[in-house]
């Protein structure tokens, strides 16, 4: 079986204020297809960052990464954007919707791109799911940020991914709607058997995890 995710002496550096800072040190990662695994560490440690190396949404400095089984090291962003498509959701700590889209429209956007015909129907199912069947008509600016992360939650789900990549998904949530919402990421999980990788200070959601994970000094230890 194809490994979700493969990770092989990533290392990250940036540039800050003329300086290479290093992020992530030779790090190795092997993520099984259909496994659970949360990401844990202090704020700073590169948890956001080592999310969006794995989605393919950066690129590493060094090493290499394997996306469902293809190698992200030397495509474009338009290849790994079309890797991506149809197999890949991610929900953004920071929602990452249009502002001229309606809810509707953000969440069947990623649907449409990926070649499948029933946006609409998905796009409408997933709000529903998420407790904003209501609103499929707002724009971003008139919804409250936690209905902001709904929406943003509802458009990865709405191309039933093979594996879905999760920053703080109820760091913007009420307990309820939080809770319900990490009951939408395992049942995801259960019942297509996705991947779920999810970066998280929620120890409650953490530890429903099958691996929990500690970023530190640029590595991963687990607990």
């Amino acid at each position: 079986m194809t490994d979700a995710v493969l990770a092989k002496d990533v290392h990250k550096q940036i540039n800050s204020g003329g300086t290479q800072l290093a992020i992530l040190r030779g790090l190795n990662l092997r993520i099984a297809s259909g496994e659970t695994v949360a990401i844990v560490g202090a704020s700073g440690s590169g948890k956001t960052t080592l999310l969006s190396l794995l989605a393919g949404l950066d690129l590493a400095s060094a090493g290499d990464i394997a996306l469902d089984g293809q190698s992200l090291t030397g495509m474009s962003e338009d290849q790994r954007a079309a890797l991506r498509a149809g197999r890949v959701g991610f929900v953004f700590q920071s929602f990452q919707l249009l502002g001229g889209f309606t809810a509707l429209e953000n969440v069947m956007l990623p649907v449409e791109l990926s070649g499948r015909r029933d946006a609409d129907t998905r796009a409408r199912a997933a709000l529903d799911q998420v407790g904003l069947s209501a609103r499929l008509q707002h724009y971003p600016h008139q919804l409250s940020g936690g209905e902001q992360q709904r929406v943003a939650i509802a458009r990865a789900f709405a191309g039933e991914p093979k594996i879905l990549f999760a920053d703080e998904p109820t760091g913007n949530l009420d307990t309820t709607t939080g809770a319900r919402v990490i009951d939408l990421l395992f049942d995801l999980n259960r019942s297509r058997n996705a991947t779920l990788i999810l970066v998280t200070h929620d120890t409650s959601l953490a530890t429903r995890c099958q691996r929990v994970l500690t970023l530190r000094d640029g590595q991963l230890h687990a607990q």
